[in-house]
């Protein structure tokens, strides 16, 4: 992912979590699905996604897509995120 980074001259990624729609079952009272997203604001692309657990929240899953992107010399914006000491 490094060399994406440097080769894209990314800058700014931002991290954001969405339920998917149409992904819950009224039927068996299954939750929807919920997904983190790493976004590349200059070239309006997903650089990775990681699913949050059932039992979790986007809290948990962020420095695990983190670690998963090394973007390292990249600005990266999260909303409605909880400060933890997260080490990239």
């Amino acid at each position: 992912m490094q060399s994406l980074v440097e080769n894209l001259g990314v800058e700014v990624v931002a991290i954001d979590g969405k339920a998917l729609k149409g992904s819950y079952e009224r039927k068996d009272q299954l939750k929807a699905l919920h997904m983190v997203s790493a976004w590349s604001k200059e070239h309006r692309l997903v650089l990775g996604q990681t699913k949050v657990s059932a039992k979790s929240n986007e809290i948990t899953a962020i420095p695990a897509l983190l670690e998963m992107l090394d973007l390292s010399g990249c600005i990266i914006t999260i909303d409605a995120f909880a400060f933890t000491e997260i080490d990239c």
